[in-house]
């Protein structure tokens, strides 16, 4: 392992329990060393100490404008099972609510008020992160999700209360220690793919929906819909749809899982909606994707459009359906 010392270029200069080092602004902003480190495969270290106010402190890596890997611990959840996360953004949305549990969460004891080192790892799609020992890995991802091209490396202060006084880069390919986590098999009557639409304001009628592009999703059946469009403005909405061909009447259950606000159309008719934002249900709820609801779908015979328009506020912009029932229905693909 080759290590390269990056100074740090951005914070205020200061000194914290004996080390030189430098604070942030209560800002979630990547920050990029002054460097001229462009890599797809190596490692980063960071030593960093926290005073366990509420931030998201870590490391970015492969940052292309605004899409990139991140990894960052919580100093206020230290301990409890998120409070290290590795997630992707993509087009400047986090995906923190659509990524969760194993491969992405981690409960790990990382010290408050003492320096501890920070350290990813990351080759091809596979990435692991390391907090204070360097035996084993704190949290071996669950794949990595950003295509693995070149990109810069940066700095998440992720808010206040967080301080850095050493950013170092190895360029060299990383041997991972690891085990690779399982790729998930598609579970049948998963929907592989949506027509998504170009990103429109939330609460306009179905028939605003244009400019359609075809989103493959994840074997788990989660389409990131920020992989496609940036949030920008008032232009929180799109509208995925899809086609049930049955060749009899029937009503199918579909479990529907979404991040943060969805209606559901079914040839036309609006037949479902919900709210899973942020802190909706109590005030710990993370509006955390999963198959949480449930809806039955009146299938005519012969072709029917299913479309669902996927509102976001942060955290992670996703969909994710699946019929219960699967037989005797063919889902068209375009």
């Amino acid at each position: 392992m080759a290590l390269r010392e990056i100074s740090i270029t951005t914070g205020s200069p200061t000194r914290f329990l004996g080390r030189d080092c430098v604070s942030f602004d209560d800002t979630e902003q990547v920050l990029l060393p002054q460097s001229d480190v462009i890599l797809a495969d190596g490692s980063i270290e960071m030593d960093l100490a926290v005073t366990g106010e509420r931030s998201f402190p870590g490391v970015a890596w492969r940052i292309n404008d605004d899409t990139y890997e991140s990894f960052f611990v919580r100093p206020h959840q230290v301990g409890n099972p998120d409070s290290v996360q590795y997630t992707p953004v993509f087009n400047g949305v986090s995906a923190w609510q659509l990524y969760h549990g194993p491969g992405y969460w981690e409960s790990v004891a990382f010290p408050i008020n003492s320096w501890f080192t920070l350290r990813v790892a990351f080759a091809g799609s596979r990435g692991e992160a390391y907090i204070d020992g360097m035996g084993a890995p704190a949290l071996v991802f669950g794949g990595l999700k950003v295509p693995a091209s070149e990109g810069r490396v940066g700095i998440q202060p992720g808010g206040s209360g967080v301080r850095v006084a050493r950013f170092a880069v190895d360029e060299s390919r990383p041997t991972l220690r690891g085990a690779a986590m399982p790729v998930p098999s598609m579970e049948q009557g998963t929907i592989a793919g949506w027509l998504v639409s170009r990103p429109t304001a939330e609460g306009v009628p179905l028939d605003a929906a244009r400019d359609w592009q075809f989103l493959e999703t994840e074997p788990s059946g989660l389409a990131n819909l920020a992989r496609l469009q940036p949030l920008t403005g008032e232009r929180n909405t799109v509208f995925a749809r899809c086609s049930l061909i049955t060749a009899a009447a029937t009503v199918r259950a579909l479990d529907i899982g979404f991040s943060d606000r969805a209606v559901v159309y079914l040839n036309g008719t609006a037949l479902f909606a919900g709210n899973d934002s942020y802190r909706t249900r109590d005030y710990r709820f993370l509006g955390s994707i999963g198959y949480w609801d449930t809806i039955y779908l009146p299938l005519r015979r012969g072709a029917n459009e299913l479309v669902v328009a996927v509102s976001e506020s942060f955290g992670g912009w996703g969909l994710q359906a699946r019929l219960r029932d699967p037989e005797g229905i063919t889902v068209e693909r375009p």
